[in-house]
């Protein structure tokens, strides 16, 4: 992968370097409305490499994008760059909080790493119902509570994103989404990662995050999102739900039924 000064047109102005990175962002749509606008704004910028991760499977880079705006503040992207499609093509996502491109960045290696994977075993005495009773047990595990870290970083739209995303029927409806207009900080937690060995070689992932929500009277409110590739052309589907349990359950069941 390159950096992206490597091609940058020392010329290039401020709205063509800000179109280009939204023309090749996969998920630009999902960028808050209120980015979009102050972006619109901008005048000069700069770009660095932030992170980078190399594998014999995976490459993995992260890249800062700051944007001077018209009224003097600056605005930061977080552009992730990677080689996850299904032909190992570069894909660029892109990202207005740190936190989001972290999360997303962490999501990659459940696609990659053995370390990950239950596997599927080769040995002709190879037990496929063993192997769903053993994710079955690993979903059923409680994760240790975790002292939260809420940042307060427009966290209504954050939730507005996480349901605008949810594939599944029985998602959180109005009156959860209602509520959460008034959330004033989030926190992101990873609950589960695993890798099941489907039948046929292709892998399937299920990832679990919950998004924990302040809200303004002081109570707290968590949406589940599952991520997972148990579907029939084995793309990504999010599913969002109301509690742990049912999340759990739904993995369980989308692990069973493929």
């Amino acid at each position: 992968m390159n950096d992206p000064q490597d091609h940058l047109d020392p010329y290039e102005t401020t709205e063509t370097h800000v179109e280009r990175l939204l023309g090749r962002a996969l998920n630009s749509f999902d960028l808050p409305d209120s980015t979009i606008e102050r972006l619109e704004t901008a005048f000069a910028h700069s770009s660095a490499l932030h992170s980078s991760h190399h594998s014999a499977s995976l490459h993995r880079t992260t890249y800062r994008h700051t944007c001077l705006l018209a009224d003097g503040t600056t605005l930061s992207l977080w552009e992730l760059v990677h080689n996850s499609g299904r032909d190992g093509t570069e894909q660029h996502e892109l990202y207005a909080d740190e936190a989001e491109a972290r999360l997303a960045a962490s999501r990659l290696p459940a696609r990659f790493s053995p370390g990950w994977g239950v596997g599927r075993s080769t040995d002709p005495d190879f037990d496929e119902d063993g192997d769903l009773e053993l994710l079955g047990a690993l979903l059923s595990r409680r994760i240790p509570k975790q002292p939260r870290k809420y940042v307060a970083e427009d966290s209504p739209d954050h939730a507005r994103r996480v349901l605008r995303r949810a594939e599944n029927e029985d998602r959180p409806g109005e009156e959860t989404a209602r509520r959460l207009r008034v959330a004033y900080a989030h926190h992101i937690t990873q609950a589960f990662g695993r890798q099941y060995g489907a039948e046929g070689g292709r892998d399937a992932g299920f990832t679990l995050y919950e998004h924990a929500f302040l809200l303004l009277d002081g109570t707290e409110l968590s949406l589940w999102e599952v991520e997972h590739t148990a579907t029939p052309d084995g793309r990504h589907m999010c599913e969002v739900y109301e509690d742990e349990r049912t999340a759990r359950e739904a993995m369980e069941h989308r692990a069973r039924v493929r």
